[in-house]
């Protein structure tokens, strides 16, 4: 029989956190939970989840400096934040600091499990033979350091944020849409009906990376109506 996945709730509201190990439970997922970031960060860290679901708002220590903490030590590790409905900022801080997804409070239960069960279906890493993608002269994205070499100077990028230009890479013959970045990259499929602005904040924050105008980029082009296209010279 395959071992069910393992997922960790880092959350102090008790409701909440009740609710979501019930939930969770009745879909077959072994379930740990935290009641305040420190125990959190020290389960976190043990290595030993499939995935996190760590909220945002949290006693002692919290959810944005427990998901850095996680990715100095494991860049892999599925996360996926805990928000409020309007917090925009705090949507766009996770997915900075390498959160693979985000789900916003109030949220349905139906979400809250797709979005699971997608981020849990990518956490094995596609392999590749690629190392670099050299957009011009001076500026090279290295895929296996997860940063961009801009001359003397490296800015690093999230996994997914490198999963992104990968896969615009792969298909840079021709313009991706952003329903099909959340399918191949994010494992959404456009039956679950997922609303997320995951994809337009992650194009957002790589222009800002590679582009030396975001408003106006050279390499990472929106083709209007189709999508997104990625322009470079070589890859390696």
């Amino acid at each position: 029989m395959e071992k069910s996945a393992s997922i960790l709730i880092v959350e102090d509201e008790v409701a909440i956190r009740v609710g979501l190990v019930d939930v969770l439970i009745y879909h077959g997922y072994q379930v740990d939970y935290a009641e305040e970031g420190l125990s959190g960060l020290e389960k976190a860290l043990t290595g030993k989840y499939d995935l996190i679901l760590l909220d945002v708002m949290l006693p002692n220590i919290d959810g944005f400096n427990i998901c850095t903490k996680i990715r100095k030590q494991d860049k892999a590790q599925p996360i996926i934040m805990l928000t409020a409905k309007s917090a925009d900022e705090d949507i766009i801080n996770g997915l900075t600091l390498g959160a693979d997804d985000y789900v916003s409070k109030p949220f349905s239960v139906a979400q809250l499990i797709l979005r699971v069960k997608a981020v849990l279906r990518r956490s094995v890493p596609e392999t590749t033979e690629q190392t670099f993608i050299q957009l011009n002269g001076n500026r090279r994205i290295d895929l296996q350091n997860l940063c961009i070499q801009i001359g003397k100077e490296n800015i690093p990028f999230t996994k997914r944020e490198i999963e992104v230009l990968e896969y615009l890479q792969r298909h840079n013959q021709r313009p991706v849409t952003r329903e099909e970045l959340l399918s191949s990259v994010w494992g959404y499929s456009e039956e679950m009906e997922i609303e997320t602005r995951t994809v337009d904040i992650h194009i957002a924050r790589i222009r800002r990376k590679i582009e030396k105008d975001s408003k106006n980029p050279q390499f990472l082009i929106t083709v209007r109506g189709a999508g997104y296209r990625l322009i470079c010279d070589s890859v390696s």
